[in-house]
């Protein structure tokens, strides 16, 4: 029999919202494992304590930016909406069934102008973090960092181009003195000072509709212009312990030092053991986690032959010769070391005149072989013995399950695609957040199970790192 259709729209009952709210809802485990007090006492000083009209409570307003972040709201206007006919955000947020809404204005007023120029964004992601240590869910032993694209909000057709010297590489100076010191011991004259007019010039494209983006161009990534995320989460239970915003087309490896002193600076960090993607793969990463005692397992490219050339693993290296040997036995002696750090080996030109490989080994317009071969190759050779051992290849695998699952989610659930925003300022505010929010989920959710066994296998995992490797 068709049941009777009721309506019941007009029916008065008493109810508060804390019957409403169901027990197991997620924002009742953030409510009640997630200490807000730390944001009250934190923006005090931005709030004028006798003049002016009562402001929304700090904590609310950041409440309802979290809301947005948590369930992948982009736009303020729709959070505004959301919380009007969701008792669970009203309960969230301290509201009754009639209180009224905070307009979305002040939201994005607060966003854009109270807090644009400070770094309270910053401070409430680092206070989770810490929260997450209190947990005991932060070990602060093995890192994982990757980056990650994120569409700008900028159309890829609108730019101009600009001539832009490039950056001279941080490590300049320590390079140079690399460079003097191998080639005074190889007896080789100094090379002559660097000038600013040797400095090279790169002609990029800069967008109109959002300077401060990226014109990003690799391999298997859309073109466009995008910010990069560089993004670092501790191994022991994913907690994200980093993100950091620059333009889409800055290599991964520029910021990555300073953003891991950073990490131990703040945190306290006693780090033991690193996993890298295959853009953190240079000699000067290496050279300075190596020299930190750090085990590191890095990514590698394999790049094609070019023109079918016979690749630079075929030669090998004969130490006690400071030389290479060809497939064919024929010796490649140093010849220079140039300013980038690189040895230079040549062969001599009469060998390769008779060589059967001579058409494959080199261009036509080359009389003789040249390898190169960096000052500090030797820490590369480090990381890719790492990568070798049983401890290197758990390592590098636990990847796909931390940084790699970090970024999915933050993509596929908290609305991470795009850029809510324009300026490196507020797209930092936005990463902030949406790693805050996931911290803060794993800690609710990690808190409210039965059985915490989660963590156990990275622990065991760290112990053959320190102590078998």
């Amino acid at each position: 029999m068709m049941g009777a259709l009721k309506n019941h729209r007009d029916e008065r009952v008493s109810v508060s919202v804390e019957e409403l709210v169901p027990q197991d809802h997620f924002l009742r485990a953030i409510e009640a494992t997630i200490s807000f007090d730390f944001i009250e006492e934190k923006l005090r000083p931005y709030y004028c304590e006798n003049n002016g009209r009562p402001s929304i409570h700090p904590i609310v307003l950041f409440k309802m930016m979290f809301i947005g972040y948590f369930y992948g709201i982009r736009s303020e206007r729709q959070l505004e909406k959301e919380i009007k006919t969701n008792i669970a955000y009203r309960w969230f947020l301290g509201f009754s069934l009639s209180d009224t809404i905070p307009d979305h204005s002040t939201i994005s007023w607060n966003r854009r102008t109270r807090f644009i120029h400070t770094n309270i964004f910053e401070e409430i992601f680092d206070e989770i973090v810490r929260q997450a240590t209190e947990h005991q869910m932060v070990g602060g032993r093995a890192l994982m960092t990757d980056s990650t694209h994120i569409k700008a909000n900028a159309n890829k057709n609108k730019f101009v181009h600009k001539y832009k010297k490039e950056k001279a590489k941080f490590y300049i100076d320590e390079l140079e003195a690399a460079v003097i010191e191998d080639r005074k011991v190889h007896g080789k004259k100094e090379l002559k000072p660097r000038e600013e007019s040797d400095t090279p010039t790169k002609k990029t494209r800069i967008s109109t509709t959002d300077p401060d983006s990226g014109f990003l161009m690799r391999d298997g990534k859309p073109n466009g212009f995008h910010f990069l995320d560089h993004r670092t989460t501790d191994a022991k239970y994913n907690i994200i312990t980093d993100t950091y915003v620059t333009a889409g087309n800055m290599a991964d490896s520029e910021p990555y030092l300073a953003r891991l002193q950073a990490q131990i600076d703040k945190f306290g960090f006693k780090v033991e053991a690193v996993a890298l993607d295959a853009g953190y793969f240079t000699s000067y990463i290496c050279k300075k986690l190596s020299e930190r005692n750090i085990f590191m397992v890095m990514g590698y490219r394999r790049f094609g032959k070019r023109n079918k050339e016979v690749p630079k693993s075929q030669f090998k290296y004969v130490e006690e010769m400071n030389a290479f040997a060809c497939p064919m036995g024929c010796i490649l002696e140093y010849a220079t070391t140039d300013r980038e750090g690189y040895r230079q080996y040549k062969s001599k030109p009469e060998d390769c005149a008779v060589c059967p490989l001579r058409e494959v080994c080199f261009s036509k317009k080359q009389k003789q072989k040249v390898i190169t071969h960096h000052i500090w190759e030797k820490y590369k050779d480090i990381a890719r013995k790492n990568k070798l051992t049983v401890t290197g290849k758990k390592l590098y695998k636990v990847r796909c399950s931390t940084i790699e699952r970090s970024f999915a989610d933050a993509k596929e659930l908290h609305g991470y695609r795009y850029a809510r925003f324009r300026g490196l300022k507020s797209v930092q505010m936005q990463a902030y957040l949406t790693a805050a929010c996931q911290n803060m989920k794993k800690i609710a959710l990690h808190l409210t199970k039965k059985g915490l066994v989660e963590g156990y296998f990275f622990e065991t995992l760290l112990f053959y790192v320190v102590f078998i490797r």
